[in-house]
């Protein structure tokens, strides 16, 4: 089955009264664990990569393997950018294969909050993709949760979520009514009154952080009350370490490849349970009539470079060009190459892989794609020919 556009999915999971499992994924058998999950079930799933979990290359790398994972599964799929930190990491999490951006700026005043998150909605729109804001801010309380979300709790607020999401443009909107980063100590106590004016102030579907440690009652409360997805990563990996700790007590000399084949299975386990709990089990197939499906384009230009440019300036002005298409939101990738039978009748290929159509048109209009084209591109061409591709 095809990526599925985000929106359309948690929009389906709102007007039928079931939550969508968001769950981290930190390695490739947390991956494979989510969707043999999720086919399982036949359900909808979101892949949420969160930012600080990967330093350097790391995030790139996986969201290879996660893309065609994604690709291949049997139902519905969609993944998502999580707890980014700023726009630039937001397009970046784009270019790398993510239809959904959440870029977590809370913790900051109201007002700020809203002009930057407004900022992101403008970019990943223009690339069609999903965009989650956040309005009250969701603390860790413990190791690594703590260190990333530092500080109190502060509730959202019906009044100003009404103001967000208007001035906004978001998709949907996490809230904070009790539950918290990591591991929760004691019971938490939630806000179901405030969840329902928040319900009420807002009309797009609504999202819950920091699911570890809530009881099956208060996840069917919450889904009850207005709750259409739900973030879950620290109990994921917990039972992750929990397996490979019992693997280990019970062989000193267990190979490596069991240990990764215990986290996939207790990772797939945990996810089942959740996905049947949170009603999204069963859905696939409504779900994926209902969405639309996740494409990337391929912009293709093929053409002749004048006879009167040496190799030398013809290198620089396109290796030039390419820079500064590549920093424009949506681009994935851009290659150069020239035909193998050299007697053909054009000389060189441009191929720009973009996330979506919408990212396509996006592309045409932005000032990074004008300039090139007016000042080098046509400067040095003598003939080309351009072709918008999708799959079939």
């Amino acid at each position: 089955m095809p990526i599925v556009n985000l929106a359309d999915m948690l929009n389906h999971a709102n007007r039928h009264n079931y939550a969508i499992g968001a769950f981290g994924v930190s390695s490739l058998q947390f991956a494979e664990g989510i969707l043999q999950a999720a086919e399982s079930c036949r359900s909808p799933v979101v892949l949420n990569l969160i930012e600080m979990h990967f330093e350097d290359d790391g995030f790139a790398l996986l969201m290879h393997a996660v893309s065609e994972a994604a690709q291949r599964a049997a139902v519905p799929v969609a993944i998502n950018f999580d707890h980014g930190t700023s726009l630039a990491s937001a397009e970046r999490g784009i270019r790398c294969g993510c239809n959904g951006v959440m870029v977590d700026t809370s913790a900051l005043p109201f007002s700020d909050n809203l002009w930057q998150t407004r900022d992101i909605v403008n970019m990943a729109h223009a690339c069609g993709v999903t965009v989650e804001g956040e309005l009250g801010y969701v603390p860790g309380i413990e190791d690594e949760s703590a260190k990333e979300h530092p500080g109190e709790l502060t509730y959202t607020s019906a009044a100003e979520a009404a103001v967000f999401v208007e001035r906004t443009g978001v998709d949907c909107l996490a809230v904070s009514i009790g539950t918290v980063h990591g591991r929760m100590k004691g019971v938490p106590k939630l806000d179901y009154a405030r969840l329902d004016k928040i319900k009420e102030a807002v009309a797009v579907p609504l999202v819950i952080h920091g699911g570890t440690g809530l009881s099956d009652d208060q996840f069917r409360r919450l889904i009850g009350h207005g709750i259409s997805k739900i973030n879950y990563y620290t109990a994921l990996a917990d039972v992750a370490n929990q397996s490979i700790r019992e693997s280990v007590t019970a062989d000193k000399k267990v190979d490596h490849s069991k240990l990764l084949a215990g986290v996939r299975d207790a990772v797939r386990t945990e996810t089942e349970r959740c996905l049947r709990l949170w009603g999204c089990g069963g859905r696939a197939a409504e779900v994926l009539a209902q969405c639309r499906p996740w494409q990337e384009v391929q912009h293709l230009v093929i053409y002749n470079i004048s006879e009167n440019l040496s190799e030398s300036e013809i290198e620089l002005t396109m290796s030039e060009g390419m820079e500064s298409l590549k920093s424009i939101p949506g681009v994935r990738s851009i290659h150069a190459s020239r035909p193998i039978q050299p007697d053909g009748k054009y000389q060189y290929c441009l191929q720009i892989n973009l996330s979506s159509e919408k990212a396509l048109e996006a592309y045409r209009n932005h000032s990074g794609y004008l300039m090139f084209s007016n000042k080098a591109f046509y400067q040095v061409v003598d003939d080309h020919v351009v072709l918008d591709l999708k799959e079939i």
